[in-house]
This record gives C-alpha cells, structure tokens and sequence, in this order.
C-alpha cells in the first residue's frame, strides 16, 4: 500500500513533466493508450475471465467520460499551476465531495460528527483555495483542481456500484480501452500527434511512470490490498498521497511547498476523517 501511494503521489510531478511540450488532447490519449496495454500482463497474471455484460456498459461508458474530464482538468490545473498543491486539493476534496454528492443525491441524515467535518472540509477549502482573495482564486489554476474534485466524487460513485457487477481490474481495463478510442478521435487531428516518438528521455520516463506506474500497478495493488486489509484500512492509507505528492514535486521539479496548502491540507484531511470515522 505505501507503494501504491507512492506511485499515486508521483504521478503528479509525472503529469507536469509532460505538460511542458505536447499540447493537452496528445499526452492525454497516449497516457490512455498506454495504460491500456500494461494492463494485458495485468490481466493474464490474474487469469480472471473477462466478461462484460451489456447492463455493464453504462457504468463503463459514464466512468470513461468523467475519467477524461478529469484527465483533461488535471492537465490544465497542473499546467498553469502546482503539481504538489494540485494532488492536496484533489485527493483532500474529493472524499468530501464523495459524502456530500451521497448525503444529497440519497438524502442522508447525518450525524453531529459528520457536520463537524464538512465544517471543517469548508475551512481547509477556504484555506487550499485561498478563498480570501476571489480575484487570486479565478486566476489561478485552483479551480481546475476543484472541478478535478467535483469529477473524482463522481467516479468514486460509479466506481462503487460497479464492483457488485464487474470485477475491479476488468473495469479500469474497460475504462482504459474505451478513453482511448474516444480520445483518438480527437487528437488524430492535431499535427502533433506523432510528436511524442520525437521526445526525449524525460518525457517517456514521465509519460511510462504516468500510464503504467502512477495508474496501472497502483491501481491494482490498491485492489489487491483493499481485499485483504479491508477498505477502512485501505482509505487510511490515501492521506499519504499528498504528503508523497509534496515531497517529490519538491525534490524533482524545486516547487516551493506553500504554507496555506499544508495548513489548508491538514485541515481537510482531518475533516475527511471525522466524516467517515465510526462511532466506536
């Protein structure tokens, strides 16, 4: 699980490194088109049979559009801002997301605790996103990396109701394969498109870290994990993520870690806790 969040953490300062010379619909086809492919080995480790029924296609096709959405917001936020205070403000914010798009959409009661955390989620926003200054706000890429939020809340759900019908792996696989078939279309066009097998060492070393690292093995080490440790322990260890996102956007690309993001990510982080923490 710590490489896995390791791996997570990175992917952020992997995702900057290709921002610096293709334009967005390029990296973000062959970063699906690439993920697609590694998880084949993935797959024949597994021998689990892969079988897609056709009332599983909605869970695909409707997580493959918000996992591109988000893919092309996170472009843009960690293009025109910071790698480190992007992955705080999209790993602390989308579990509070989560449990508000749930306590609207299937109107939860809650519990004093948990308002106590959304109280506290809306302070650690209000200091991620340096709300104090509106006019900073709209100009910089923080609201990209709160829109990246909005969408991941929303996987996050469909992702949940499509494990009692189709298997983990299967369904990042399937996602995968879809995303870049409908993002060939699209970035077939741009006479860029062949660019990235003129790039240098840097870009594929990011570019192979993003799609097969920081997605694919990840991914299905967090599966693994979360069948044998559970997921209350599992969701435990995501409050590394940021931590490791910080810490290596600061050692490979010199970000300089902000105050207000470590105070604003502290914040969240343990509102994020109240939120889901059990009575006992």
């Amino acid at each position: 699980m710590l490489l896995a969040m390791l791996f997570w953490g990175g992917g952020w300062t992997a995702l900057k490194i290709l921002t610096y010379n293709l334009p967005m619909e390029v990296i973000v086809f062959w970063r699906w088109f690439f993920m697609a492919l590694s998880f084949l080995p993935i797959l024949y480790f597994f021998r689990v049979p892969l079988q897609l029924r056709f009332d599983n296609l909605k869970y695909i096709l409707a997580s493959s559009v918000l996992n591109i959405a988000f893919m092309v917001s996170s472009f843009y936020g960690i293009k025109y801002g910071y790698a480190g205070a992007g992955s705080v403000i999209i790993t602390t914010f989308s579990p509070i997301m989560t449990f508000l798009l749930v306590a609207i959409l299937f109107r939860k009661n809650l519990t004093t605790r948990q308002y106590f955390g959304l109280l506290l989620g809306l302070i650690g926003g209000y200091i991620l996103l340096q709300l104090n200054d509106l006019e900073l706000f709209f100009d910089s890429a923080n609201i990209y990396f709160l829109l990246c939020a909005t969408i991941w809340a929303g996987v996050t759900l469909l992702s949940q109701h499509s494990q009692k019908h189709i298997h983990p792996i299967h369904y990042s696989f399937s996602i995968a394969v879809v995303a870049t078939i409908v993002t060939f279309f699209y970035a077939k066009e741009n006479p860029h498109f062949l660019d990235v097998f003129s790039q240098g060492v840097e870009f594929w070393v990011a570019m192979i870290y993003l799609a097969v690292f920081g997605q694919t093995i990840a991914t299905t080490i967090f599966f693994v994990a979360s069948g044998k440790l559970g997921s209350q322990k599992t969701s435990s260890f995501m409050f590394l993520v940021p931590l490791f996102a910080l810490l290596i956007a600061w050692i490979v690309l010199d970000e300089p870690v902000q105050l207000h993001v470590i105070i604003g990510g502290a914040v969240s982080m343990l509102a994020v806790y109240f939120i889901n923490k059990d009575k006992n």
